[in-house]
């Protein structure tokens, strides 16, 4: 196994993570775009290009692009997050001059026709639709446009009903040229590949590609708040997060850490606490988001109506506990494990370490070492977790709350019970 990257005269960068006995390549290009880089004023943009992208070429229709990949047995998708959109294929290792052709042909030769324009603003309207008839879906968004309300940051990644009814393909085409140029691309691939090979269909494939242009990001700022929404709803949903770090910081570990141990699994305080003991919900958990210049930290759980009261206390204890003492050597042993498990094991997708090398290589410009990820998790402490679990939980609260809220405390309640 070798990993190798060349940038291309162009821009582009290309990066394989070779492995030799495996049949398949996992193949894509990861652009370092997505909702943050919008105008507010064409929030959905990033989302709604990545669904036209697969809706006809100069030389392939719509069908024809799914076709071609399926008629293999490969598997073709797309996603968009707050700060990436990827493109990638799945399949046998003796059709990846075919993944490269689809690959290159859409990033290169989109049409978005009118027709296919119009169509997919429905298909988006009917996404956001469903999104919004689904809590836990819905609860995440208001959260993160409480946490950063009126910047690209907090803004939903479907977009808004209003903005995307009325999307133009000019607005589609203007953001193409603009984000989707040879700097802000990188082309990944993992499985049965050589470097050499993927280099030179790269270079023979991948040479229309808009001119470079200033892609800027607006700065995360972080500013808490509260957002309640009352919806007749069997279950009532609560985020309560805090401003987290960015990747770059030298605790990014040790917020994983962090997450893991107070809500990342079965054995964790809160799954113990609040559902094992006390039975008050079925769903709770915490996360920890990280941007290039900011992040999150959130706890998530839904419960009946009539717990809500009895809720927002135990979980107020748990952080406030794991801010105050340090971790059992149990704990910390049992979190790295997982950690570095999960890490090893999700590689054993091409698909996964495709990703992670693309990724790694936008976010930190090297390829992905994981000896090196292993001995970073390796190297938290109990120290480093209770230093950064009071850094973290005494910045301003952020709650979004879903359904019948009637024994929700207030705002100023939570925040004073947080520092009592």
């Amino acid at each position: 196994m070798s990993i190798e990257i060349t940038t291309l005269p162009g821009g582009l960068r290309v990066v394989t993570d070779s492995i030799p006995s495996m049949d398949s390549v996992a193949i894509g290009v990861w652009a370092a775009v997505g909702t943050r880089h919008e105008d507010m004023i064409h929030n959905g943009v990033a989302h709604m290009v990545e669904h036209m992208m697969f809706k006809g070429t100069k030389t392939r229709t719509a069908a024809q692009i799914a076709e071609a990949i399926e008629d293999v047995g490969g598997n073709v998708n797309a996603y968009t997050s707050r700060d990436i959109t990827a493109y990638h294929v799945h399949l046998l290792k003796d059709h990846t001059p075919l993944a490269m052709d689809i690959l290159s042909d859409i990033l290169q030769n989109t049409t978005m026709p009118e027709d296919e324009v119009e169509r997919e603003r429905d298909v988006i309207l009917q996404e956001i639709g469903m999104s919004n008839d689904t809590p836990d879906d819905l609860v995440f968004d208001l959260y993160q446009e409480t946490a950063y309300p009126d910047q690209a940051l907090g803004a939903p990644i479907l977009g808004r009903n209003d903005i995307i009814a009325n999307m133009q393909r000019d607005t589609l085409q203007g953001y193409v040229n603009r984000c989707y140029t040879p700097k802000n691309l990188v082309l990944s691939a993992a499985g049965n590949i050589t470097h050499d090979a993927l280099v030179k269909m790269a270079s023979e494939r991948f040479n229309a590609l808009p001119k470079d242009q200033e892609v800027t990001t607006a700065a995360a700022h972080y500013t808490g708040g509260q957002s309640r929404a009352e919806k007749d709803l069997e279950q009532s949903h609560i985020v309560l997060g805090f401003q987290g770090i960015s990747r770059h910081d030298e605790d990014y570990y040790a917020a994983v850490a962090l997450s893991t141990i107070l809500g990342g699994g079965m054995s964790s305080r809160l799954f113990q606490e609040v559902r094992e003991k006390r039975g008050l919900v079925y769903s709770v958990f915490s996360f920890h988001s990280s941007y290039a210049d900011d992040g999150q930290f959130a706890v998530y759980a839904g419960t009946g109506p009539e717990r809500l009261g009895e809720l927002i206390p135990v979980v107020c204890d748990e952080l406030k506990k794991i801010a105050n003492d340090v971790v059992s050597d149990a704990e910390l042993k049992r979190a790295k494990t997982q950690m570095k498990s999960g890490l090893l094991m999700a590689r054993e997708s091409m698909m996964t370490r495709a990703g992670q090398q693309a990724k790694h290589l936008i976010y930190f410009d090297k390829k992905l070492d994981v000896a090196e990820l292993l001995h970073k998790i390796d190297a938290v402490t109990d120290d480093d977790i209770l230093r950064l679990s009071q850094r973290i939980f005494a910045t301003v609260p952020t709650v979004a709350a879903l359904g019948p809220l009637q024994q929700l405390e207030s705002y100023e309640s939570l925040r004073a019970r947080l520092r009592a």
